[in-house]
């Protein structure tokens, strides 16, 4: 919602709105930027001259603001209806799937941009970089329009984009889907409703993807880590600060890339937004020094700083893969430092659902805090919410007790379950050492965890 805020301000649109979140560093940037936003949701905060009121799939008809519209008559679009909308007449590129979504996105854009192409972007998280100082979105005057499509509620149907990439498809939003084939038959719509002019993209070494992708009448290409995708990268190696891998497509050597970021699930994201600009005609040598000069975006696996010796990192992960891959990245960077991870689980039916998941994604973890259940869409579940989080935390101390590949440096309680975040911040303050590596993980407000812990330091500053 920010940054289709900061594209249709970009487009001279009067816009206000409203959050249910305490005033935010994001927040008060769009301020900043003329808009409007308020905190809460009252009906006297829709303005009586209001063209149309845009709502995000988490406000429901009972909201104040989208009763008050109704009231007045005022027209109501949902995020992706107006995104298809505003997609009609251009070169819509759509990036979904489970992982990688944002940075996918946000790689394609800026390699867009840095070619001259002049797209306009929606983006689900903020870019680091200063040049774009937090931006989420922006509006260029080219035809190309990047916008990262979710399938929750299959809302990226309202997209129907000319290229589209499928990143990946895992089990996720149990409270929508019924069951994984139902889930899967939302991204095979998503691909039968290609134009057959256009590209679809898909992971080559993920069955669902490519099962999904057998249907659609656009012309398909693969990425993978595999030697037998379209797009695929290989020789990765690790340096100081980044990764470099060489990239081939259909068996012709494309070009060495070297990336600012960890992790080869940042490959994979970097593979696909190549094959995506490579598409629309960027050169090589405008793709790679675009993506070696790319900071990322906010939230994932986010170098925060240092407290008392402690390295703080902030990932957004909140399902068990990306759980996974960031605590193997912070193993890898990090040797046998003493990882705590303080995780704040996302919805109550995601965490039940892949109870036995998670309990085994934090192998590389040597001590995991547990924060209460951001129960985000979920409502009056609190007794459910202490009960999953427990048996969480039981499952992980079973899972971490029987791990081999515990770092030397041994956490007093591997596992612990706190009522709230200011307790966990309080435990935190008491316990971490100078050496450790503590990096929150979670879809909620769980980065806050690093403001509050700061705050003295910058008390102390000011």
């Amino acid at each position: 919602m920010k940054a289709l805020a900061e594209l249709l301000t970009d487009r001279n649109w009067n816009v206000t709105g409203s959050d249910l979140q305490k005033p935010s560093a994001a927040l008060r940037a769009m301020r900043k930027r003329g808009l409007h936003v308020h905190f809460g949701h009252q009906d006297h905060f829709l303005p009586g001259d209001c063209d149309v009121l845009i709502y995000s799939p988490a406000v429901g008809l009972e909201n104040p603001e989208r009763r008050q519209a109704e009231q007045l008559k005022i027209p109501q679009l949902s995020y992706t209806e107006l995104l298809g909308q505003l997609m009609q007449g251009r070169q819509g590129l759509a990036i979904t799937g489970t992982h990688g979504k944002s940075t996918t996105t946000a790689m394609t854009s800026v390699i867009l941009r840095d070619a001259g192409l002049e797209p306009s972007a929606v983006i689900g998280a903020e870019l680091i970089d200063a040049e774009y100082r937090g931006s989420s979105g922006w509006a260029g005057s080219g035809e190309l329009f990047v916008v990262e499509g979710c399938e929750y509620q299959r809302n990226f149907l309202q997209l129907k984009p000319q290229h589209a990439a499928i990143l990946g498809i895992e089990p996720d939003h149990f409270d929508y889907f019924t069951d994984t084939t139902d889930l899967q038959s939302a991204f095979a719509e998503f691909a039968q409703q290609m134009p057959t002019h256009g590209t679809l993209l898909v992971r080559g070494d993920c069955p669902t993807s490519a099962e999904c992708a057998v249907a659609s009448p656009a012309e398909t290409e693969t990425f993978s880590l595999q030697s037998g995708s379209d797009w695929w990268a290989t020789d990765i190696k690790v340096y100081s600060e980044g990764v470099r891998f060489r990239v081939f497509y259909r068996g012709n050597y494309f070009s060495e890339i070297t990336l600012r970021l960890y992790g080869e699930h940042n490959v994979l994201n970097a593979l696909a937004a190549i094959a995506m600009c490579h598409r629309q005609g960027v050169a090589s040598s405008v793709i790679r020094e675009s993506l070696e000069n790319f900071l990322g975006v906010r939230r994932r696996f986010e170098h925060k700083g240092t407290w008392r010796g402690v390295s703080l990192m902030d990932d957004f992960a909140h399902h068990p893969s990306a759980v996974k891959y960031a605590l193997r990245t912070a193993r890898q960077l990090f040797g046998k430092r003493r990882i705590l991870c303080a995780f704040q689980p996302h919805q109550i039916s995601r965490t039940e659902a892949l109870l036995e998941d998670f309990a085994a994604s934090f192998g590389d973890a040597d001590a995991i805090m547990l924060a209460p259940i951001f129960a985000a869409r979920e409502q009056n579940l609190e007794t459910q919410q202490v009960d999953v989080t427990q048996r969480l935390a039981d499952r992980l101390d079973v899972f971490q007790r029987k791990s081999v590949a515990r770092n030397a440096v041994s956490a007093k309680q591997p596992v612990q379950t706190f009522a709230s975040l200011d307790q966990l911040i309080s435990t935190l303050e008491d316990e971490v050492q100078p050496g450790d590596v503590l990096i929150t993980m979670g879809a909620g407000d769980i980065d806050r965890v690093h403001h509050e812990l700061t705050r003295g330091i910058q008390r102390h500053h000011s």
